[in-house]
């Protein structure tokens, strides 16, 4: 039996790291009574796969990680349990089964959604509090362009890529009162094995075009959701991809 959890992740567990992550929900599930699957041979290990791996010091409300039990409590009471035994900084918010055919997260997910904003403690520089500026920046930037080209490094090499299909929406948002009352970024882009375009990448190239310093340090990066496409072509959240538990 298949199941999909999905997960926040905010405070001080946004620095924890994804390994430590993984570990962590080993020992979750075992301390919530999850009848979970194990593997087979010499060192046996929890059947579970995480979909998109989150980076450090980015908070989400979509994280989600696939399991295969022997049997399952209601949905809601397995929420119950696990959150139970989540430290503060770790919410679980959905759990469903999956049908058995059904692919694992990692190999289904083709898209993310992230919101970014300015930091309490950052300096905000002048031209980033001017909401109609920076639309007009971001015209120039993203929308009139036929490509939008920028430098894509790896720990091996770098090359020039054109992030144009890779970017399905970039925004900018207006201030409110959860942005600090400064104008926000909003950013879908292309997430998968295949094509994986990290949102920080997107914004310092247009903090470079803007003439404005990148400080990753400066930025609070939230990841809202993260999709795959069905049968039919239509975009879903991975939670939707299965049915709750009753």
């Amino acid at each position: 039996m298949k199941v999909r959890i999905r997960f926040r992740k905010y405070g001080r567990m946004k620095f924890i790291g994804h390994l430590d992550i993984m570990r962590y929900f080993q020992k979750a599930i075992r301390m919530s009574g999850i009848d979970v699957c194990y593997s087979e041979g010499f060192q046996p290990h929890q059947i579970m796969s995480f979909a998109a791996p989150l980076g450090v010091g980015l908070t989400s409300d979509g994280e989600y990680l696939d399991l295969e039990v022997h049997t399952s409590r209601s949905s809601q009471a397995s929420i119950a349990a696990l959150n139970a035994v989540m430290p503060e900084g770790m919410e679980i918010t959905g759990y469903v089964q999956l049908a058995d055919h059904e692919k694992t997260a990692m190999s289904v997910v083709c898209a993310a959604d992230y919101e970014t904003w300015y930091k309490q403690e950052a300096k905000v520089p002048e031209k980033m509090r001017d909401f109609a500026e920076l639309n007009g920046l971001l015209q120039k930037f993203f929308q009139e362009p036929a490509q939008v080209l920028v430098t894509k490094k790896t720990k091996k090499s770098e090359k020039i890529i054109d992030v144009k299909p890779l970017v399905y929406d970039f925004r900018i948002l207006e201030p409110q009162e959860r942005f600090l009352f400064h104008p926000a970024f909003y950013l879908d882009v292309c997430t998968g094995s295949v094509d994986n375009v990290k949102p920080e990448l997107i914004l310092e190239a247009f903090f470079g075009f803007a003439q404005v310093e990148y400080d990753p340090y400066a930025l609070q990066i939230h990841r809202k959701d993260v999709y795959y496409m069905d049968a039919d072509g239509k975009r879903k959240t991975l939670l939707q991809a299965g049915v709750e538990i009753p």
